[in-house]
């Protein structure tokens, strides 16, 4: 979902809200179009999903605004950790059409338009409800990955103008959020590694919801609201083929060279530097699933291949406690065994199973290290 940068002028602002403002009960003519728009995906972190926005279009008012739930402002004090903890307040704004068309060539990504086939009162309804969010504290709310984001809230919107659960998921509900998630990293190794170990239990439940914008651009193409279509076919409005980016490191190459360098290495060094890693990366998983309110990184699993215990396994063989490191070493790769039977029907099982591996010969080596030995009596 696109996350959008507030970078308007203080006095573009104040113009704008001001327009809104005076036009929250001006009657919309006949030939007004309200319409979902659906934003093509990118390459930069925030536009890999796309995005979703509400455009209303009434010539006879020479009103032809998007309304866009992803904004954001940079300026927030504590930006970061508000965005690590999960309460960041995201915002609707309003922009002119043709702005928010720019902003997409330029970006060189796709737009598509589905125009609504309701009444004219509900069409002045969802206009009312529009800008009566925009002038109003519920102009602001938790960003949350999936219960709340762009799509989310504009199939909330409709429906509570609707006066009902009119728009819901149609396709892929069979599948879980982990799996419909999968695909969109396509051509960012890392970002598509980094997210599937960060995730945990929620996101391997079944996709019920719509929270992406082309699942809403989907069940709309499907959707009926008396007895006849909600939307008009699809038109496209900017035509783009995503390019997926190449790059030397991002990628599942560097990803295997980093992990068979530790697998022949065989160097005491080396296998504690890669413990150490694991550790630390577990240890971040456990705080942030405790700290964050973001509830997809809550009960992650994957901490049984990072677990924060292998810390403790190297200190003590630091400590030179061979007894000790060994136990460590044989529970870790029982919870490696453990793991696999927890991930073997997930999506991410085959871009995690080369560290899997990894992490089976690095902690066998430590067990026979720390093995005590049995003596020979001739």
């Amino acid at each position: 979902m696109k996350t959008v940068i507030f970078k308007n002028t203080l006095f573009y602002l104040l113009l704008l809200l001001s327009f809104i403002g005076f036009s929250q009960n001006l009657p919309l003519s006949k030939d007004t179009k309200i319409s979902v728009i659906t934003c093509g995906l990118g390459n930069e972190t925030y536009s890999y999903f796309g995005h979703t926005a509400i455009r209303v279009a009434d010539t006879a008012n020479n009103i032809d605004l998007v309304y866009n739930y992803g904004a954001f402002d940079f300026r927030t004090p504590n930006f970061v950790a508000k965005f690590a903890k999960g309460d960041l307040q995201y915002f609707v704004v309003v922009h002119p059409f043709a702005d928010f068309m720019n902003e997409y060539n330029y970006e060189k990504r796709s737009v598509f338009e589905q125009e609504l086939i309701i009444p004219q009162d509900s069409k002045q309804k969802l206009f009312d409800n529009l800008n009566a969010t925009l002038l109003s504290e519920d102009r602001y709310y938790t960003y949350k990955f999936i219960d709340k984001n762009c799509t989310s809230m504009v199939v909330d919107i409709i429906n509570k103008t609707l006066n009902g659960g009119v728009i819901t998921k149609i396709e892929e509900k069979d599948k879980t959020y982990r799996s419909i998630l999968f695909p969109y990293f396509n051509g960012h190794f890392y970002d598509q590694l980094g997210t599937s170990i960060i995730f945990g239990t929620k996101v391997d439940q079944l996709g019920t919801k719509i929270f992406l914008p082309f699942e809403l651009k989907n069940s709309l193409e499907k959707t009926t609201f008396q007895n006849h279509p909600l939307a008009e076919k699809s038109q496209t409005l900017l035509s783009f083929e995503k390019e997926t980016p190449t790059s030397w490191w991002n990628n599942i190459y560097t990803y295997i060279v980093i992990l068979g360098f530790v697998i022949l290495a065989h160097n005491k060094i080396v296998d504690k530097i890669y413990l150490f890693i694991l550790s630390l990366m577990g240890i971040f998983f456990v705080s942030v699933g405790f700290y964050s309110f973001h509830h997809e990184l809550a009960m992650n699993y994957n901490v049984l291949l990072f677990s924060p215990l292998l810390l403790i396994l190297l200190i003590l063989s630091i400590l030179k406690n061979k007894r000790w490191t060994y136990r460590f070493a044989v529970l870790h790769l029982l919870f490696l065994v453990v793991y696999i039977f927890v991930l073997i029907n997930k999506a991410h099982f085959f871009i995690v199973l080369p560290m899997i591996i990894t992490s089976g010969f690095v902690l066998v080596r430590v067990a026979l290290r720390n093995k005590k030995r049995i003596p020979i009596i001739i």
